[in-house]
């Protein structure tokens, strides 16, 4: 616990650290986030904070191999291979294209085209879904996806991608979000065995949190895609290597419910624009955080309670494996009938059309 709590204290200090030294840096570079009938916001805000999360991250993992060769241990399994250097590489196409995206603006079509390269280079690597357990067989039963598994892995990761910038609505919002995320992935890597992927999800954690200093409201810097899209594709990325590659068929479910706000977030938001005949990427006023302030909570209040659902919900995760089989499924029923009846009861599935036409912005929405 001494090596985790150092790599998570090395994560969130260069995060700390970079945001301030990137703060600068993006007011010069033009990546700056101006005030507008849509933004809550009156003064200019600068982006690119993703780059700091991500320097955080890696200098993490750089502190961690570097302890490692001082301090020789084998409690933490951390294979330094090509499945790893996929990893950051197809970080590195993110962060790129986020960093463009931030400052000059690039179209829907190239930043997907950006986000589908980076999980190429994932998949490159041998990081892809090869098998999920089967819940209706005996345990340990599991079904080979052969390769299927690599267009499943192609689209889980921009999937992931994606709904944490869907989710980037409100300031500290998802990089709260995050930081809980990466934690419970942390437990849940400990819990099944994957010191490697535990290690990892805490540096992402760390990092976030770090960020997390000067993004809560009111906030001083926005992670911009560079940041969102960064630790959606971590997360997808980590899922695939580590809890997906479990042989307990509840790994299916597990980062589904743990990143479920995000993921109810992101399929309404896109159903809604179908529906009103809209553009996939066209920004509105009708996401969780919004309908949460039209019901008259401020801010700080629309962010903590967010915070505490995804908490709720990340330690229901946590549960399935270390309960038997039955009770496992029970809760998970149990837990998405609860953020089903408590988004019906904040108005998450109204149309939203007429609230949306009458009513002023009150938020930023960068999605």
């Amino acid at each position: 616990m001494v090596r985790f709590g150092f790599i998570f204290f090395v994560a969130l200090a260069v995060s700390s650290i970079g945001t301030r030294l990137v703060s600068p840096l993006a007011h010069r570079w033009g990546a700056v986030d101006h005030p507008n009938e849509r933004k809550i916001h009156a003064e200019p805000v600068p982006r690119l904070g993703g780059v700091a999360i991500w320097l955080g991250f890696l200098a993490a993992l750089s502190a961690f191999i570097l302890f490692q060769r001082v301090f020789p241990d084998d409690v933490i399994n951390l294979d330094i291979g090509l499945e790893l250097w996929g990893f950051l590489a197809g970080g590195a196409i993110i962060i790129a294209v986020g960093v463009i995206d931030d400052m000059v603006g690039l179209t829907p079509f190239v930043k997907l085209a950006g986000q589908a390269a980076a999980a190429a280079a994932l998949v490159a690597s041998g990081v892809r879904m090869e098998f999920i357990g089967n819940p209706f067989g005996p345990p340990g039963s599991l079904f080979y996806l052969g390769n299927i598994g690599i267009f499943l892995t192609l689209f889980w990761d921009v999937a992931f991608t994606n709904i944490v910038n869907f989710i980037d609505g409100l300031d500290g919002l998802a990089a709260g979000i995050s930081v809980i995320a990466g934690l419970t992935f942390f437990a849940f890597g400990l819990q099944t065995g994957q010191t490697g992927i535990a290690l990892m999800s805490l540096a992402l954690a760390g990092a976030a949190l770090g960020f997390l200093r000067d993004n809560f409201y009111p906030a001083k810097i926005f992670m911009g895609d560079s940041g969102s899209m960064f630790l959606g594709f971590c997360f997808g990325a980590l899922t695939v290597e580590g809890v997906m590659k479990s042989i307990a068929a509840v790994a299916l479910f597990a980062p589904l419910v743990i990143m479920a706000i995000p993921i109810l977030d992101a399929a309404l938001a896109i159903l809604r624009r179908y529906r009103n005949n809209q553009p996939v990427t066209q920004a509105d006023r009708d996401h969780l955080h919004h309908r949460l302030l039209r019901r008259g909570l401020s801010h700080r209040q629309t962010v903590l309670l967010i915070y505490a659902w995804s908490a709720a919900l990340s330690a229901l995760g946590l549960t399935f494996k270390v309960l038997p089989s039955f009770q496992k499924y029970l809760i998970i029923v149990v837990g998405l009938f609860m953020t089903f009846l408590f988004a019906e009861v904040v108005g998450f599935f109204d149309s939203g059309e007429e609230e949306s036409a009458t009513e002023p912005a009150k938020e930023v929405d960068r999605t």
